[in-house]
């Protein structure tokens, strides 16, 4: 079971606090750093000093960090063109040696996209479907060659299809919960796929519409990696979960119920029962981004007895 730190900045943290953080991922042992790709707080966050943007984040961690995976839950469809973005993950992943992925999604916040004047189109899914054979379609070009696309949306004539990634093929997430929809374009382009903040019975029925999706493609089920984004606030004791939990503004109970909380025990058999519904990888979303002691608790109590 991989164990990857998800943040989301967008509740509050300068480019400085998440080096610090993904730094320690790094140090601690998990296997990648992920953000979200947001421009507005949500809920009673402050949301201070104010957004980052994802990309430029990650380019900036790609020359700090040596070993771990880097990568977004999700980018949002809405906020780029889909050839500006198959350059900007491919210079990022020569940036770190080959170690980026791309979680690709349709983009859903509409008052952030009012917020900054970014235009919010209807018709958000169908795009996304043109974006991802875009994005994954130039990155495949051959050297020499050129990309032409012609969309309902986009439209690409004679492309270079340059630059290329580091890496042969740049990992692909897909993710959701939609019944049909979803699990065909992950199954189409998909390296991995991944439930956000699911129960284990929603994932278990949400991988095998995917695994079934994959074998309707032609694909073998096993070719994609299944993941889980699960929040996480895990203690010594009672007390200091109950610490944790009030710092979140969450219940220890609700936590515990919808997240992975509890002590170390209890978030290992936890982690366990997601496993055995196909599981291989769990994005642990981490909300206080100054509580370090937090990730260290997670790597010696947590990681070290599922290695």
């Amino acid at each position: 079971m991989d164990l990857r730190i998800f943040t989301e900045p967008q509740q509050g943290a300068s480019y400085e606090t998440l080096l610090t953080v993904a730094k320690a991922t790094e140090d601690l042992g998990f296997d990648a750093f992920f953000r979200s790709d947001h421009y507005l707080r949500m809920g009673s966050a402050d949301g201070l000093p104010g957004p980052t943007d994802a990309w430029i984040t990650l380019a900036g961690l790609a020359r700090e960090t040596r070993r771990i995976r880097l990568g977004t839950l999700m980018t949002a469809g809405t906020f780029r063109l889909p050839g500006v973005l198959a350059i900007q993950v491919a210079q990022v992943d020569q940036m770190s040696g080959g170690r980026i992925e791309l979680g690709l999604g349709a983009g859903w916040f509409e008052e952030e996209h009012k917020a900054y004047g970014i235009p919010f189109p209807k018709e958000k899914f169908a795009r996304l479907e043109e974006q991802l054979a875009i994005v994954t379609g130039l990155w495949s070009t051959e050297a020499g060659r050129t990309f032409s696309y012609d969309g309902t949306y986009y439209q690409l004539t004679d492309s270079p299809a340059l630059p290329k990634p580091a890496q042969s093929r740049v990992p692909v997430l897909i993710g959701g919960h939609g019944a049909t929809r979803t699990p065909r374009l992950a199954a189409q382009y998909a390296d991995e796929f991944n439930i956000p903040f699911a129960s284990i019975e929603d994932t278990e029925r949400q991988f095998g519409r995917v695994r079934a999706a994959a074998e309707k493609a032609g694909r073998a089920a096993d070719d994609l990696v299944y993941s889980n984004a699960l929040v996480v606030c895990v203690g010594k004791d009672d007390a200091e979960v109950a610490r944790r939990a009030a710092a979140l503004g969450r219940e220890v109970e609700e936590l515990k119920a919808n997240g992975l909380a509890g002590s170390p025990a209890e978030v290992v058999d936890k982690i366990g029962r997601y496993g055995a519904v196909g599981s291989s990888r769990i994005y642990l979303q981490v909300m206080d981004l100054d509580d370090l002691d937090h990730l260290e608790l997670i790597s010696a109590q947590v990681q070290s007895q599922l290695s």
